[in-house]
Formats: C-alpha cells, structure tokens, sequence
C-alpha cells in the first residue's frame, strides 16, 4: 500500500484528517500503473470485510478487502473504472455476526427504502466566480441577511405528487426567491436519511445528498444559480446524532465505531466526540460542503445536544469526569470544527441553533466561545409568538415579552428565526397563532414580520410564512399556492416582498445589527396601549419602526424623534394595497419642536390597530447630532 495512504488512514483515527473523504469511500484511479477503482473503509474490529455489489453480483468472495493493521482501515482495488454501480460492506463482526453496511463516505445511495451505496463522480463545471470575488468583499455582519429557509420535498411538487429535482427546484425557486426579495437560502438537511418524516434529521449517508432530489451535480446546479442571482446557500447540517437504521453508522464493524449515548426521545445515537475518527468524519463532512457544493454556511442542527450529555434526557444523569454534565468532548469538537472552518473559508457562515444561554456562542475561540458567528436567536422567537397569544386586554401585563430581548441583542450575533418548527406538531401556523378574529389574525401576522425586521438581527423565515396558511406545515404535501387565489393571502404575500425589499434597501436595519450603536428605544414602556417605537441607525440614515399590538386607533400619536427635519411613511401595514383601510400614501411627516420621550422633537401619526409602520428621515443624520 502507498505510504501516503497509510498515512491518512492513521490520521483519521487520531482525529487529524479533515479532507477523509478524499482518501475513504469509492474512487477512481491508477494503482501500481492500472486503472481502478479504490475502496476504503474504517473498521478495526471487523474480522472480514467483502465488496459486494452489482459489479461482481454481490458475490462476498470476489473481492475480500485487505486490513492495513496500524490504521484499521481495510482496502481493495478493484481492476475496473466503476460508475454508477451499487455497493456495500459485508462486514463480519469479531463474533460472527454479518452486517450489510452503506459506505459512509459514499457519494451517493439508493433511492430509499433501498439502501445501497453509489459509485458517484462529483465533477461539475462552477459558473459562480463572480459571486465568489464578491464574497470576499463583504462583511456578513454589516450586509443584510434575509433567509427563506425550504423543505425541498414540499415547497413545490409535480402534480402527481413526486418530488421535483435539484434541478427543477433551482428553476423555480430562484426565480421567486428574487422576486420576493430574500438573499439566503437555507436548505433543511438534504443529506441522505431513510424516513421522509424525519425531514433530514435522522441521517444515514452524511456525504451523499439524497436520490429523492437527483444527483450530486442537480443539487451543485440549485447552487451555482443561486450564486449566479445574488443568493447565498445555507445546509442544515446534522453533526449532533445519526440514525439508527442497521444498513448506517450503527454498530458498524460489530462495535459502536461512531456512537455514544442513547437518545431515546430521537431514536437516534448520539456521536461519541472523544474518539478522533468521529472528529475527522465529521469536521471533513463540513469542509466537503463547501469544498465540493460550494456552499457559504452551515446551519448546525442540535448544537445543546453536543454542548451536554443530558439534554432531552435529564432523567438519565450522565457526568463528565470532573462531575458536571457537560460534554466536553463535544465542546471541543465544536471549537475545533468553527476553528477549521474559518481558517479554510473565512467568509462561512456557521450558525448554531443552541437553545439555551450558553454563554459566547459567538466568540471566537481564542477568546473563549465556541466559535461559531450567528447564532439563532431561540429566546426572541419563544416569547414574540407566547406575547401574540394573548388577548389584546392583556398584552399590557406581558409587555416585557417584547422589550426583553433588549436586554441581550448584542450579546451574540443573532439570527431571528420564524423557522419550520415553529408550524408544526400543533404549534398552529404563523397567521393563526395570533389573539383575535379573522382579520385581526392577518394584521397581527403583518405587524410580526415588521417586528422581526425591523428588530436588530438578521433575519430567517420558513417557506410558506408569506402565504399565511391556516393549516400546519405537512412534509409529504406542497404549500398551498392556490392560498394566493385570496386577497387576504395574495395582499399579506405582497406586504412581505415589500417589506423584505425595504430591509435590503435601508442600511439603518442591518449595517449596525450587533451593536447598540444601531438602536434606540423611543418609548418602550407604553404597555397600557401596546405601542411599541425605536430607531435604527446607519451611518447616514434613520428608521423609526412604531408598532401597535392593540386592535384601538390612535389619532395624532406623538413620538419623540432624534433629529428634526422632513420624516417620511415608507410602509404601513394598514395601507388599502395590503387588504386594509388606509389609503396607499407614503405621508410626509415634519418634525415640530418640543419634548417628547426626553427628545426635543416629535411626530404625530393617525396609528391604527394592530398596524406597523416603517418611518424614514429623509436627508442624512447621524446617532448623536442634536439632543437625543
């Protein structure tokens, strides 16, 4: 065996090989001056490994593989360029057990609830340099960041109900993406898993992207046009746990190779982030996402779970050595995987969905976080949607649900997510989740998103949020387009493209997302009205945002303003093109001189109920220029 080889095979058990997918799996080449290809797989424990598949019609004799003893990876050549073909591991246990397993690095598998592992090229010819070099560029913390995130099984399908393709997903999904003014995609999980109800989160092939879509290359295509149109590309990743399923990582040589703890609310095991391999497995899976499908971030799924041994199973008790129940294996895993990541790729996204207050998430690790740059923020979303619940009478006694998230904005980099498992298991949809009748539902649902918005963040909503269904989100169904046939849907489809072109165009919502430098309470403590008013600064403009979550108008509301001067409408949720009762006007406002919360100028709005509106001085002003 080539001494290169040996060498990387040792370096994946020690924790140490972060491009194993190039050295492990399927791949063709020349061996000894022949062309072939060259299998590769890590099982120690394993007392006999055969090839079998539909090249050598599963025959477990034609082609036993070979043990490289220090590594214990097992090897064969086999004499001929083999594309397209099915294959797995024939592993037989050190006591006697067989167990027939997909390849973990294979490329590509099976449509389920077949099994096999694929021989797959990854070539593709990329036409998105353009966006590269802009990349390069750009700070993501200073950029606007508007993502759709989408279930490519369900955003649309064909008539009789299958999947559409990578491909026809990319040709329809771009184009509405630009329309509706979102610049982010984030896909949920596409790697391989055997149960379209687990929607990716239970995976079995980490480096192949499901068959129900296509082909690597169809999956690399919704990419590149998605780069080729402005729209950057997010995967959820799943480094947390793996499925069960007896043809995946479990017990994979007769021995848990990957696994740790039990989980038993997630019939899922948990990977065990103190063996190398798994650190290898898993940091060169995040690296060949971007590498090989050119994507800019990973959303990491689960990162509590990693962070802790008990989560979701407190009653078990497990301890780390020195008592406590954190994982510090996983902690590590977690540092060493950011730090890899940006030393590669600088410009990545990592964004963590960590649902606790573990402390600097978004710290660097040099600094003493975990080293990730976003962070969903878990905290605002709960209590946005537990403060809607309640009746208008009674949203005075929760104002701090809203005000709270004040406190600890720029603490971490956030992302504020409206996310798929926010309209599910009986979470009712976004529209209905809101306090009041038929019509005050869809108001209320437009005064949320300007919220979100305008709210210091970037920001994340699920596919379907923009139609406003009544009925949850079903996986094995396509959103109800047929919604938009309504007015009611088609004008709260429209408030959304709108106001999510606002968000790109306006500075003042996005170029000072982590810092206080870019917010200022107006009012904050008008809980008997439920009217709610800030500004966000930019380095040369100011938007105010006033929102009221009470179904009473207000006429000649006055709100303290920062400057004086020429202040202008730019979106009101009420206006008669959204399906309300104002007329379509973007009023002028001039500022009159007097005290207004502890500011020497105001405005006076008609401000009707449950309405949000998006305010802009017009000329330039900075934080800090008169008597704020």
């Amino acid at each position: 065996m080539e001494k290169n080889l040996e060498q990387k095979w040792m370096a994946y058990s020690q924790g140490t090989l972060y491009d194993s997918y190039r050295y492990f799996g399927a791949h063709p080449r020349e061996f000894h001056g022949k062309k072939g290809t060259l299998f590769a797989v890590w099982a120690p424990h394993a007392r006999n490994v055969s090839l079998v598949g539909s090249f050598n019609d599963w025959d477990s004799d034609a082609n036993p593989l070979i043990k490289h003893d220090l590594s214990g990876v097992w090897w064969v050549f086999v004499k001929k360029a083999i594309h397209k073909e099915w294959y797995k591991y024939l592993i037989t246990a050190s006591d006697g057990s067989l167990h027939y397993k997909a390849d973990p690095f294979a490329f590509s598998s099976e449509l389920r609830p077949e099994t096999a592992s694929v021989v797959t090229s990854l070539a593709y010819d990329w036409k998105d340099q353009q966006w590269w070099n802009h990349r390069q560029q750009i700070d993501l913390y200073q950029s606007p960041m508007n993502i759709y995130e989408v279930h490519a099984g369900s955003w649309r399908q064909k008539e009789d109900g299958r999947f559409l393709s990578y491909r026809e997903l990319a040709d329809k999904l771009v184009p509405y993406m630009i329309n509706m003014h979102y610049n982010y995609l984030e896909l949920m999980p596409v790697m391989e898993h055997p149960y379209d109800g687990s929607w990716g989160y239970q995976t079995t092939g980490y480096y192949a992207v499901t068959k129900r879509h296509g082909e690597p290359q169809d999956l690399m295509y919704l990419v590149d046009l998605c780069h080729q149109n402005g729209i950057g590309v997010i995967l959820d990743w799943v480094p947390g746990h793996f499925c069960r399923d007896a043809h995946g990582l479990l017990n994979f040589d007769g021995e848990e190779l990957y696994g740790g703890i039990d989980h038993p609310n997630w019939g899922t095991k948990k990977f065990d982030f103190g063996k190398g391999a798994v650190k290898s497995f898993l940091i060169s899976n995040a690296l060949f996402y971007f590498e090989k499908f050119h994507i800019d971030g990973l959303r990491v799924d689960g990162v509590t779970s990693i962070l802790q041994l008990n989560f979701g199973m407190e009653q078990i008790g497990y301890h780390n050595h020195l008592g406590g129940m954190e994982d510090l294996n996983g902690i590590q895993f977690i540092k060493d995987l950011n730090e890899t990541v940006f030393e590669k790729h600088p410009k990545a996204i990592m964004a963590a969905e960590e649902s606790t207050d573990w402390p600097l998430v978004t710290s660097p690790v040099d600094s003493g976080g975990l080293g990730f740059n976003f962070k969903w923020n878990m905290g605002w979303m709960n209590d946005t949607l537990r403060y809607l619940s309640h009746p208008m009478e009674e949203r005075k006694f929760h104002h701090d649900q809203l005000t709270f998230s004040l406190y600890y904005a720029f603490s971490e980099n956030f992302i504020l997510p409206f996310s798929h498992d926010e309209v599910v298991h009986g979470k009712k949809s976004l529209v209905d989740k809101g306090a009041g009748d038929y019509e005050e539902k869809f108001k209320t649902l437009k005064l949320i998103a300007t919220y979100q918005m305008t709210h210091p963040g970037k920001k994340l909503n699920f596919m379907g949020n923009e139609l406003a269904p009544f009925l949850e989100w079903r996986y094995d169904e396509a959103l109800e387009w047929f919604l938009l046939k309504y007015p009611k849907h088609d004008d709260h489809q429209r408030y959304i493209r709108d106001l999510n072109l606002i968000y790109s165009n306006e500075e003042a919502l996005w170029l000072k997302d982590n810092s206080w430098e870019g917010f200022q309470w107006i009012d904050a403590n008008n809980r008997f009205q439920s009217v709610f008013s800030y500004v966000r600064w930019g380095n040369d403009a100011l938007v105010l945002t006033v929102l009221n979550f009470k179904s009473s108008a207000y006429e000649q509301y006055r709100i303290g303003v920062p400057l004086p001067g020429e202040y202008q409408i730019i979106l009101n949720s009420d206006w008669h093109m959204y399906g309300n009762d104002t007329p379509n006007k973007q009023l002028k406002i001039s500022a009159k001189k007097g005290k207004m919360h502890g500011m020497d100028h105001f405005i006076e709005l008609t401000l009707p109920g449950l309405t949000g509106m998006i305010i802009k001085r017009k000329g330039s002003g900075k934080k800090g220029e008169g008597n704020v």
